[in-house]
């Protein structure tokens, strides 16, 4: 069982994905941009994993992820999973330098996420640059 943040503007998806997360034994938290994604960090114990998504107002999941970095504080230890309905997903996750993404469009799309959080989960690959 592990911690997870999930952070993402569209109500419908957060939910979704709890629910996922949950029947897996996982326990969820949730915020719904960046910047009170990175309040839920500092209010409490640390995630095992952030699922993350790009576009969000507020705060993007790019800008969270640098924050993240900065604060130095072991965010910058927790492994990143992006999610996005974004064509250049997979460049965006290079540059921030996380291995776990996920185009939301994808087909059995819950299946997959459990599949990206267990790798994830299993390495502990944190972000190298955001």
């Amino acid at each position: 069982m592990a911690n997870i943040l999930i952070v993402d503007d569209q109500r419908d998806t957060v939910e979704l994905t709890a629910a996922v997360f949950e029947w897996a034994g996982h326990r969820v938290r949730s915020a719904s941009n960046g910047l009170e994604g990175l309040k839920v960090l500092a209010a409490g114990e640390l995630p095992d994993c952030v699922v993350l998504d790009v576009e969000m107002p507020i705060m993007g999941g790019p800008a969270m992820a640098h924050q993240m970095l900065l604060n130095d504080a072991g965010e910058e230890k927790i492994p990143i999973v992006l999610v996005s309905a974004r064509d250049d997903l997979p460049e965006i996750a290079s540059r921030m330098g996380t291995p776990y993404f996920l185009a939301k469009a994808t087909t059995g799309y819950g299946k997959a996420l459990l599949t990206t959080l267990d790798r994830a989960l299993l390495e502990r690959t944190a972000p190298a640059a955001a």
